[in-house]
């Protein structure tokens, strides 16, 4: 009888452990968009290109220039991070975020020359002039 009291006193500890732990976090909001961003540029001589995003806010513009530029924002307070931008043959992968109690922002633009077409995370990606 005591042992179905104890395992939802357990439970219940544990939820109100884990909701001060995200309370106590909310006091640590980030931005990625107020921060200085990182760049970094690749060569590609092919026609289309497949971006991978793993859902990250991206950015695509197309502009007068023979190379991929990627702009990322990033700001963290909390959590493992894990960053990502690489050129592998006709793919760019790129990602930016955090696990474990996280918190964190991130969003990249990937400016790319405006004859170039690009398979946005499996779609054909609607292409921005730069403004």
């Amino acid at each position: 009888m005591f042992s179905g009291i104890t395992s939802k006193r357990s439970a219940t500890l544990v939820a109100v452990a884990a909701l001060a732990a995200t309370v106590g976090l909310t006091g640590c909001s980030v931005d990625a968009s107020k921060v200085k961003p990182d760049t970094k540029v690749f060569q590609y001589k092919g026609k289309t290109l497949k971006l991978t995003t793993h859902e990250v806010a991206t950015k695509v513009v197309a502009g007068d220039r023979k190379d991929i530029k990627v702009t990322r924002w990033f700001d963290s307070a909390a959590g493992t991070e894990h960053l990502k931008w690489e050129l592998k043959g006709d793919t760019l992968d790129i990602d930016a975020g955090c696990s474990g109690i996280a918190v964190c922002d991130a969003k990249f633009q990937v400016d790319v020359p405006k004859d170039l077409t690009v398979i946005k995370d499996g779609k054909k990606a609607d292409l921005k002039g730069k403004s």
